[in-house]
């Protein structure tokens, strides 16, 4: 069946099944964990695995998928994000090798690091601009610029709604190199966000800002639209992004269609790749936990009834 041609139709059919194509592990286990159980270390009650101390439950202890990212990830959180609604815990769950997270105001001195913000400032520029520049002192130079004129409708406050055609095309660098080593997320809602973003600290890294895509977030966040990414899906798609144009795509994968929109999709030919290291799902058991909570959700709720789905597309 083809995809239906206007966004609303379109989006209709992916949330049937939105993670159809994505190269997720089975996580059944995950059904017969009845119950409650006590922490390994803190010895709270959790269910799957402990939000504060960020281990699985002794159950789960070497089920789980582990995902190597190609990068360290940084998450801060805001105080006030309440860790069991938070899905900022699944990333230091299923990648605990790349994964940290800290409390705001509580953060690490990033002064020496290569490092950029995931965050829709006004000079944050692209991934696809990101992997081009040669070194972490041009990427620095590039978010001091003042801004080059966007074409009418567009605003980077609110992310991206399509690839920019003030960019060069989508190209696939073909190099392991990365002019960066660690990315940092903040894990709020969006009003917060921008509080923790005016800190000195933070406001001084450069920015990234990665694609639109369709949240499936069941948390419904008041006035905000659909591509407001729940925590593990923005850093899903950062380093999807990331992998995409370093190493290009595998023709093979279906899981792309659910990550972009049809425009931006468009523009993907060049970077489809026969090669090893082309992206094929490597980072896709992010989403382990999610997939699972999602299925759970709308087991007992129809998910044209939740809030969170009747949001706004763009």
């Amino acid at each position: 069946m083809a995809n239906p041609k206007s966004s609303e139709a379109r989006q209709a059919y992916i949330d049937k099944n939105p993670f159809q194509g994505f190269k997720i592990s089975d996580n059944s286990v995950l059904e017969k964990l009845q119950g409650r159980h006590p922490c390994p270390k803190c010895g709270k009650s959790r269910k799957f695995f402990c939000y504060t101390c960020y281990v699985p439950l002794a159950e789960l202890e070497g089920v789980l998928p582990v995902v190597k990212l190609p990068l360290k990830i940084d998450i801060i959180k805001h105080k006030h994000e309440i860790d069991g609604k938070s899905t900022a815990g699944h990333a230091a769950i299923l990648a605990p090798y790349d994964v940290s997270i800290y409390t705001y105001p509580d953060i690490p001195d990033y002064s020496d690091e290569n490092v950029v913000l995931i965050f829709p400032s006004q000079q944050a520029i692209s991934i696809d601009q990101l992997v081009k520049e040669n070194s972490y002192d041009s990427i620095v130079n590039r978010n001091s610029e003042p801004l080059e004129e966007l074409p009418k409708g567009f605003n980077r406050s609110t992310l991206m709604k399509t690839a920019l055609k003030t960019c060069d095309p989508i190209t696939v660098n073909n190099s392991n190199y990365l002019p960066i080593n660690r990315a940092i997320f903040i894990d709020s809602t969006w009003n917060q966000s921008k509080g923790i973003f005016k800190d000195n600290r933070i406001k001084k890294i450069p920015c990234v800002v990665i694609q639109n895509r369709i949240s499936q977030f069941w948390r419904h966040q008041k006035g905000s639209p659909r591509w407001y990414l729940a925590t593990i899906e923005a850093i899903h798609q950062f380093v999807l992004e990331l992998h995409l144009h370093c190493w290009g795509l595998n023709p093979d994968y279906k899981g792309i269609s659910n990550c972009f929109t049809e425009t931006v999709l468009k523009e993907f030919d060049t970077l489809y790749r026969n090669h090893p290291n082309a992206y094929n799902g490597q980072y896709d058991n992010l989403l382990y936990f999610f997939q699972h909570m999602y299925d759970l959700i709308h087991a007992y709720y129809d998910h044209d009834n939740l809030y969170a789905y009747k949001r706004r597309l763009m």
